[in-house]
């Protein structure tokens, strides 16, 4: 007769095996189900084909999240035009991101990315993959770009994003004035063919030619007379080297006598010694109380009555010729 099977462990047999299944599931699921996952929204301008629910958002290149929810809205904020936005719902993994020492920051916490996008932080879509043409959600700080938010929910966590290199490129082109491009290339054309067609240009490259030419002859003449300018210009040389040879010989005689000690100040210094005895000799002489000057004043008297007796004798002869061997006879 055969042993009748107990419930119990029947029981227990069929919670085991679903108690290693659920652990296998989580297992096998990353461990996702142990820790909460904190959402945040992204607002994407443009079109944003490329990307799909489950691609990574990357925080300076390591994962930190994926994407959640893509969804289309309608942005009629603060009264300007209405467009059309891309709202993006991304989860993000806690304890990603450490510190220095070590401490763990959480990026679920709405106060911690509030933090961050105060200091830069920014979303923007960038290329996955070239083949697939799939996008990722990069997360990096770009803190000369400027926040907007458009989430009117306050209880909302958002992440501002930029735009992507390829559609800053498309606003800039789409904001060049090429009518007015086109309208200066126009204009330049223009003014290029009427120069172009004007006589004076027209006639340049005559004008060229003739000046070639004119070159060409000043440089077979220069050729031939180089030769007796180059020797004038060699004898000049010669004659400057020659003077400057005179003029460094003299300068050295010079310097020779001017030194202190040499022949040529002493005799200077005496002849100059000489002509000062002299002056002081005749400023004597020339005194007025000197005896030289008193003999000259007595001289010149004696000269003057001489000089009366003569003409004296001089009228007595023209008057009586024979006085002489006569005697003077009384008028």
């Amino acid at each position: 007769m055969s042993r009748q099977a107990d419930p119990t462990l029947i029981g227990a047999f069929v919670l085991g095996a679903l108690a290693l299944a659920v652990a296998a599931t989580l297992l096998l699921a990353g461990g996702g189900w142990f820790g909460a996952k904190g959402q945040h929204i992204l607002y994407f301008e443009g079109a944003a084909q490329g990307l799909q629910v489950g691609a990574p958002v990357m925080f300076l290149g390591v994962k930190v999240g994926t994407v959640k929810q893509i969804q289309l809205g309608l942005d009629n904020h603060d009264g300007r035009e209405q467009h059309f936005v891309v709202p993006v719902t991304v989860e993000v993994l806690p304890h990603v991101v450490r510190t220095r020492g070590g401490e763990q920051v959480d990026l679920r916490d709405r106060a911690t990315v509030r933090r961050l996008v105060e200091r830069g932080l920014r979303a923007r879509l960038r290329m996955q993959s070239l083949l697939t043409g799939q996008l990722y959600v990069d997360l990096d700080f770009h803190p000369d770009k400027p926040a907007h938010f458009i989430s009117l929910d306050a209880g909302a966590s958002e992440i501002p994003t930029i735009r992507t290199t390829v559609q800053e490129l498309t606003a800039r082109l789409e904001a060049f004035p090429i009518e007015k491009f086109l309208e200066n290339l126009s204009a330049i054309s223009a003014a290029a063919n009427a120069l172009l067609s004007a006589q004076g240009t027209q006639e340049l490259p005559r004008r060229l030619q003739s000046t070639l030419r004119h070159l060409d002859g000043l440089a077979t003449r220069l050729d031939t007379q180089a030769g007796p300018v180059l020797d004038d210009t060699r004898k000049a040389l010669q004659a400057a080297q020659a003077a400057l040879a005179r003029l460094e010989t003299a300068a050295d005689r010079l310097a020779a006598l001017a030194e202190p000690g040499s022949d040529a100040l002493r005799s200077m210094a005496r002849a100059g010694d000489e002509l000062a005895q002299a002056a002081a000799a005749l400023r004597a002489v020339a005194a007025q109380e000197s005896p030289t000057v008193q003999q000259a004043h007595a001289a010149l008297r004696e000269i003057t009555r001489a000089a009366d007796a003569l003409r004296k004798l001089a009228e007595t002869l023209e008057e009586q010729p024979d006085a002489i061997y006569r005697g003077k006879r009384p008028k």
